[in-house]
């Protein structure tokens, strides 16, 4: 046995003690560093996203494309549209009889452009000689060529 009896020579390991994770909590905060460490980025809350995308499963696509028919196929508006081509009169949509019109929405009926687009009331349906345009189903150079480009709309009163 030696005469020296310095603590150098006698300690023990720290296992006796819990290990290093309690030496270290006897000489840290481990608390806080534990808030305080970078973690990595925070999963992605996809919910979030969901609840900011509009609703498409109940829109239909291109308004009322299954509602309609080309201007093309009605002989009676050749001649009230004479200043459209034929492939621009393929492109107009005219809304079938029944279909409903949507509230807000902007229309021209083709049979009385003087009156000027107009904004739906709800509830209101396509009678058997109206031949109504929704803005939404053309494209702006076609519209703007059968309403003008400066004509305001206006809200449809009842009669």
């Amino acid at each position: 046995m030696s005469d020296d009896h310095s603590p150098g020579d006698g300690r023990q390991p720290y296992s006796d003690r819990g290990g290093k994770e309690a030496k270290h909590a006897e000489t840290h905060d481990v608390r806080r560093e534990q808030m305080t460490n970078p973690k990595g980025p925070e999963p992605v809350d996809e919910s979030f996203a969901e609840q900011l995308a509009p609703d498409t499963s109940s829109a239909e696509p291109g308004g009322h494309a299954d509602e309609s028919m080309p201007a093309e196929a009605d002989k009676t508006l050749h001649a009230k549209l004479d200043m459209l081509s034929g492939e621009e009169l393929n492109r107009l949509a005219v809304l079938a009889e029944g279909a409903s019109l949507d509230q807000g929405a902007v229309y021209l009926d083709l049979n009385d452009m003087a009156r000027g687009p107009y904004k739906a009331l709800g509830g209101t349906e396509v009678g058997p000689s109206d031949r109504i345009v929704a803005k939404r189903d053309v494209d702006y150079e076609l519209w703007n060529r059968l309403v003008g480009q400066d004509e305001h709309t206006e809200v449809e009163r009842p009669v």
